[in-house]
């Protein structure tokens, strides 16, 4: 017996039932039933039967052999492939330049050892759809290490294929230095000393970061631990001018980078301009009787420009903020409170009558130690016996420094025409765009620290792979800034802002977002970390009906999960 479809004119096909047999030498059919008003899944069930396939019931027949988090992997990879990020990379082998995409798209996904990715990217060991998606079936560890060791190879032609894609004459660039930790004691960059993450006890390595002026990661360097930061300046100018090839850029840094010997022996020679600010002691020298800095400039607005035969052919912009100035009050307040009750435990201890703490040499390590803590000896007057501690705040020092809290002062060699006194304060705050970035490369999402190579070409290959994982993730975070508590409507936050001094307030829509946790049209707010992890709930699973082949098949989207997609512009697929 078998199932017939036979065509029947203009109507619907007939589907009948019939046997074969035979009369005599001849093979005949004959219809045993139409079963042309039957639903489909029925008759497919009876030709089942027929063909003798061994039924089971509903369900028992499907299995799920492996689900592997999927959604992050086409969004992040996705991406990567959107804004070209596989072209920057110079030509290798096929297979070397999916890894290195991998080890990229890996380190923004799930940050981990080399050996953990490795495992990770395996088609076999997988947490992920990653190593599936692109292709790369078994990977171990040396070749981990041998495609980082290509990446910090090629880190020249890496950078200046970003300069190229994001730089242009006339711009301003960001930088900017972090500190960060590493383990082991054999690295050649690794040195004691200032260590910004508080990790005094371990040995340093400096990172540099170079940033077109929204924030975009550019280029990176890896200098020794005890560099001080205007010491790396000198090789960001040669990247600029000869690496990059770029005649004309504005460098802003901050204080502590761009000094004076800087501008005289780097940023000059090179033919570039700059942007910083003056340390405390210079402003304080300009606010000093009869000196072009006075506290009247401020009665009716928060900026001016002054001019001072100390800084020749140079701009000086001051900025006043109010509500820095109130941070600062309460802070050296705290510090104050802080440092004087430490100096009275010893004073106490030195007037004790009972094993008192004796001789001016000792007593002076006490107060030595309490004073380096919180750097506050400027505002004290101690005098120091061999049997007496006193300790008197320094009112006249402590008003001095009051009196200009919340001044500021930039500094630029560029005429008001080529950037504006607004224009330059804006400039100078968008380094915080530098210090985000480095809290996102060490901390939060990326984890570049610390650090466990110990070989200095590893390590700053490693650094260099943390940084194009960032670039990825700027570009990421851009797209998805209306799911995320980021300011996606930075324009009419920027539009409602009185002055580039005043502190930035977020848009209205961003606030709607942080009360409300969700957007607009209903959806929840996320951090970028925690939206990656909703999308990995979009599994690629590998399916199998009965006894047939596996196959492919995605799970169905959720209206967040579909949202960040077109957002991105991506579709759900394998």
């Amino acid at each position: 017996m078998y199932v017939a479809v036979v065509p029947n004119r203009g109507s619907a096909p007939a589907i009948l039932l019939r046997e074969s047999y035979r009369d005599g030498a001849k093979v005949k059919n004959r219809t045993l039933k139409n079963l042309s008003d039957w639903p489909a899944e029925r008759i497919e069930a009876l030709r089942a039967v027929l063909r003798g396939d061994r039924l089971v019931p509903a369900g028992e027949g499907l299995q799920i052999v492996r689900a592997l988090p999927h959604g992050h992997v086409l969004a992040a990879l996705g991406m990567a492939r959107r804004i070209k990020l596989d072209r920057l990379l110079p030509r290798a082998l096929e297979r070397r330049a999916r890894l290195a995409l991998g080890l990229i798209v890996a380190r923004l996904l799930d940050p981990a050892s080399k050996l953990a990715t490795a495992r990770g990217l395996d088609e076999t060991t997988a947490r992920s759809s990653l190593g599936a998606t692109l292709e790369l079936g078994r990977v171990r560890a040396n070749e981990i290490y041998a495609t980082l060791d290509w990446l910090g190879a090629s880190q020249g032609a890496i950078e200046a294929a970003l300069a190229q894609r994001h730089l242009s004459d006339g711009m301003l660039m960001l930088y900017d230095v972090t500190s960060t930790w590493l383990e082991g004691r054999c690295c050649a960059l690794a040195r004691h000393g200032y260590s910004r993450d508080g990790r005094r006890d371990k040995l340093q390595i400096i990172v540099g970061l170079l940033c077109a002026v929204d924030g975009c990661p550019i280029a990176v360097e890896v200098f020794e631990g005890n560099a001080g930061d205007p010491s790396t300046l000198a090789s960001q100018v040669d990247k600029l001018k000869r690496r990059f090839g770029l005649r004309h850029v504005v460098l802003v840094g901050d204080r502590g980078m761009i000094t004076a010997a800087r501008i005289d022996e780097d940023l000059a020679p090179a033919g570039l301009d700059w942007l910083t600010a003056l340390r405390a002691p210079a402003i304080q020298a300009l606010a000093a009787d009869n000196g072009p800095l006075q506290l009247s400039l401020f009665d009716q607005r928060d900026m001016a420009e002054i001019s001072s035969a100390d800084f020749p052919g140079e701009r000086l912009i001051v900025c006043r903020n109010p509500a820095l100035a109130e941070e600062r009050t309460r802070k050296r307040t705290e510090l104050l409170e802080a440092t004087e009750r430490d100096l009275r435990q010893i004073q106490s201890r030195v007037r004790r009558t009972k094993g008192p703490l004796r001789g001016a040499a000792r007593i002076g390590l006490a107060v030595g130690a309490v004073m380096a803590r919180r750097k506050m000896a400027k505002h004290f007057q101690i005098t120091i016996t061999d049997i007496d501690l006193s300790v008197v705040r320094d009112q006249a020092a402590i008003a001095v420094e009051a009196a200009l809290d919340g001044i500021y002062v930039l500094r630029t060699n560029l005429a008001a025409d080529s950037l504006s006194t607004a224009d330059a304060v804006r400039a100078y705050k968008s380094l915080s765009r530098v210090e985000r970035a480095f809290r996102s490369l060490k901390t939060v999402d990326l984890e570049l620290r610390p650090v466990f190579h110990w070989a200095a070409p590893r390590v700053r290959a490693h650094v260099l792979l943390c940084m194009l994982a960032y670039y990825l993730e700027w570009h990421m975070r851009q797209a998805l800034a209306p799911l995320l508590f980021d300011d996606h409507d930075r324009a009419a936050a920027e539009a409602a802002r009185t002055s580039p001094v005043a502190k930035a307030k977020p848009s209205p829509a961003a606030m709607r977002k942080a009360a409300t946790k969700h957007t607009d049209d209903g959806l929840p707010v996320h951090s970028f970390r925690s939206l990656l992890a909703d999308l990995a709930t979009l599994t690629r699973n590998t399916v199998r009906i009965g006894r047939a082949a596996t196959f492919p098949l995605l799970a169905t989207p959720t209206n967040l999960q579909r949202r960040a997609l077109d957002l991105l512009g991506l579709k759900p697929a394998l």
